[in-house]
């Protein structure tokens, strides 16, 4: 009875945080953009973001447990990639920009709202792109703002991690911005509802999460990485090998 009235009280939620993210899109974010310094605006644009991302949590019953400092520093966040809810877990604990696959341009709504608020999109495949992502990603850390990528390049079911593509840490090293191993990890039955992988639809699957009473999520920051004299590959297997280390310790005690 209860997941019955459960799902369409928290559709109605969601669709009215949706709407309320839409009207920032447009027009609250781009009149910050006119009315405001860019710093300012970026300021204030980054509150809203986590604000609006905490409150999505909270419909979703997303279940934190979070581990690990929160950097005090801005830099190049990365971590292994299960869900889209992977988004929410970190962005509302971090001001910051994402770099996400150009497939959530198609998404309903949620397109939208992510290329208004700044998020930084990749084209697989075309190298063009990729050079531009690159150069957006250092204009960003230069300017001392947080950057959360997935440098696996798509999801898992949670219980290993792939392989990064190191061309994500180019910019961090260039910018000498500090870099911020996480570790994302979901627990009982949200183990295996999380994880959105293969020919997942968004809306369905976020339908099936929010039939859930709760969502359990573990959330680690690790020791961040200096990548001053470092390749890109050391900092990308440095970064790597702590998260995968951190998954096979969660893999152990399970």
């Amino acid at each position: 009875m209860k997941s019955r009235i459960r799902l369409p009280s928290k559709v109605f939620l969601v669709s009215l945080l949706f709407l309320s993210g839409t009207i920032l899109a447009f027009p609250v974010f781009p009149l910050l953009d006119c009315t405001c310094s860019a710093d300012r605006a970026r300021s204030v644009r980054d509150q809203i973001k986590m604000i609006w991302l905490r409150y999505f949590a909270k419909i979703l019953g997303l279940k934190v447990k979070q581990q690990g400092a929160l950097p005090l520093h801005t830099g190049l966040v990365v971590s292994n990639h299960v869900s889209w809810l992977d988004i929410i877990v970190i962005g509302q604990y971090l001001p910051a920009y994402f770099v996400a696959k150009s497939d959530i341009l198609g998404w309903p709504v949620i397109g939208y709202m992510a290329k208004q608020a700044g998020t930084i999109f990749i084209r697989r495949g075309d190298k063009k792109n990729i050079l531009i992502t690159a150069e957006k990603m250092l204009s960003l850390l230069a300017r001392q703002a947080n950057i959360i990528a997935f440098p696996e390049g798509t999801t898992t079911a949670g219980g290993d991690v792939l392989s990064f593509h190191a061309s994500l840490f180019q910019p961090a090293i260039q910018s000498k911005a500090m870099v911020q191993p996480v570790a994302i990890r979901y627990h009982g039955k949200s183990q295996s509802l999380a994880p959105f992988i293969g020919d997942d639809a968004f809306v369905p699957h976020l339908l099936k999460m929010l039939r859930e009473e709760a969502i359990d999520v573990e959330l680690v920051f690790l020791d961040a990485i200096d990548p001053s004299e470092k390749s890109r590959n050391a900092v990308c297997d440095e970064a790597r090998g702590m998260i995968v280390q951190a998954v096979q310790k969660w893999s152990e005690t399970a």
